[in-house]
């Protein structure tokens, strides 16, 4: 991911809101935060497996219902 594409910025603007489900505590949505001045939802997973679809998909469903 390093480096980020040139027009992340502009790409997430274009959205109310951006999730960014990460296999850490975090860390990339700080980035993306403070680079971009984006309100990123962070949902991060720390138990060294991977996302499965319907956390995922549960994930979106809450974020839209709000």
């Amino acid at each position: 991911m390093n480096p980020l594409p040139k027009n992340l910025g502009e790409l997430m603007k274009r959205y109310k809101r951006v999730l960014v489900p990460e296999l850490n505590l975090g860390q990339l949505v700080w980035v993306l935060r403070s680079r971009y001045l984006v309100d990123a939802v962070s949902y991060p997973k720390v138990q060294g497996k991977p996302f499965l679809q319907a956390e995922l998909e549960a994930k979106i469903q809450s974020l839209l219902a709000h």
